[in-house]
């Protein structure tokens, strides 16, 4: 069987499952292990190019108001793979590419090849997409395994607060700076096992322009930016949209230096493994006299005002 992955959290969770031997094919975004051996498929327009977020989001707006796409299937790649089965996605058309883009080239090949959407909303949905990816490339019994280790992690995460009988704390979580996007799908419910609680967020559902004001009212005890698609150094050249809105300094997150920057693959990249690792990374940033995590997870985010005095 020959593979394609046009989402990277499908590509992350062959690779997790250790089935990476029939994936031949995949997107500019996968993760760079996959970059490294696989054949890119899927490219961005914009690649190479270097972006504010109020930029990005300008031209993705204008460009899907125009009904366009910044992303394409480089055809002559494809076809050289033939794949049996390509893996795609319809969560988010402004991140990734979507199915109807995949189809529309995948269906000019001499063999179509079996499209399967892979588009969860929820965390529950993430580890079934798991198994569904396990099924399809016919190894089901990877994908039970694969989902019982990391259902057990969890448990570990949970287990620490009933002992304890540790109370949630209020925390907010961006998905982007400018304009402000709360957090949406599986997030939610990734703050929830980690011992938190986003009343801005919106569990299992899209994520959604915010207004300041509302942030300001709520005054989360812990704040998280994790803008998608951004590690902590992208992250950290756009803070200035965000620490120049008035009453910055007086959010109860920025007094107690309770601001983390985290990497965004822990949370808006839906593979089952990186968004456990979000989960134990959350429990350490909102309960860090509770929790820590491996020296590999530790630099995934980190406190602002560390990052600020160089305290690494």
């Amino acid at each position: 069987m020959k593979v394609s992955s046009f989402m990277p959290a499908v590509t992350q969770m062959i690779y997790d499952m250790g089935l990476q031997e029939y994936l031949e094919g995949v997107t500019f975004e996968c993760p760079a292990v996959a970059l490294e051996e696989k054949k890119v498929v899927v490219k961005y327009k914009l690649e190479g190019q270097t972006l504010t977020s109020e930029e990005i989001n300008t031209i993705f707006s204008k460009t899907k108001a125009e009904g366009g796409t910044l992303y394409y299937v480089d055809e002559p790649v494809l076809e050289s793979i033939a794949p049996d089965l390509i893996f795609t996605q319809d969560v988010c058309d402004v991140c990734q590419i979507d199915t109807e883009s995949v189809a529309k080239s995948a269906y000019k090949l001499p063999k179509i090849p079996e499209l399967i959407s892979i588009t969860p909303n929820s965390l529950e949905d993430v580890f079934e997409n798991a198994l569904t990816v396990a099924k399809a490339m016919g190894k089901e019994e990877v994908g039970v395994h694969y989902i019982q280790k990391l259902r057990d992690r969890i448990a570990a995460v949970v287990d620490v607060q009933r002992e304890h009988k540790i109370q949630s704390k209020s925390i907010m979580l961006l998905e982007w700076i400018e304009p402000l996007f709360n957090c949406g799908h599986w997030i939610p419910h990734q703050i929830g096992y980690a011992g938190g609680i986003d009343l801005l967020s919106h569990p299992s559902g899209d994520s959604i322009v915010i207004p300041w004001d509302k942030i300001i009212k709520y005054d989360p005890e812990v704040l998280i930016i994790a803008p998608c698609g951004y590690g902590i150094e992208r992250t950290l050249e756009d803070m200035e949209f965000l620490i120049n809105k008035p009453g910055w300094n007086e959010l109860r997150a920025v007094k107690n230096k309770n601001v983390y920057i985290a990497d965004f693959a822990m949370f808006t990249q839906s593979s089952a493994g990186t968004l456990v690792d979000g989960i134990e990374c959350l429990a350490a940033m909102i309960h860090p006299e509770y929790y820590s995590v491996s020296n590999e997870l530790r630099i995934k985010f980190a406190k602002y005002h560390d990052l600020l005095v160089g305290n690494l």
